[in-house]
């Protein structure tokens, strides 16, 4: 039986292959719908996540070049994705929680008045 904190491979494999598949059928005005951060602090967070996936030399010292082949690319950019959508949640979550709060004072404002 698998859980959250243990998994089963051929499980996580399946996981992961339906879910390549469904990225893949979606259309790209979807695609392009759900890829679009909300804030500007958000679009930063996923550079630096990337680039701490690919390394972090200052390319005005060095000229980094990348090589790779089409498997390992393939996760990293569903590594890019699953990172995106977290912090598209965790953004939308957010902004859930202060929406909630401010309607939850403003309850409190209304049941008791200043004078």
């Amino acid at each position: 039986m698998s859980n959250f904190w243990t998994s089963d491979p051929t499980t996580d494999r399946d996981s992961t292959e339906s879910l390549m598949q469904y990225i893949q059928s979606l259309n790209p005005e979807t695609i392009a719908h759900l890829s679009r951060p909300a804030s500007s602090e958000t679009i930063r967070m996923m550079e630096r996540n990337i680039v701490g996936m690919l390394g972090v030399l200052p390319s005005d010292h060095f000229d980094v070049s990348i090589t790779t082949n089409r498997e390992h690319l393939g996760r990293l950019l569903a590594s890019a994705m699953m990172s995106g959508y977290f912090l598209r949640n965790a953004e939308q979550r957010m902004g859930f929680e202060q929406s909630l709060q401010n309607w939850s004072s403003g309850l409190s404002d209304e049941a008791n008045p200043t004078e």
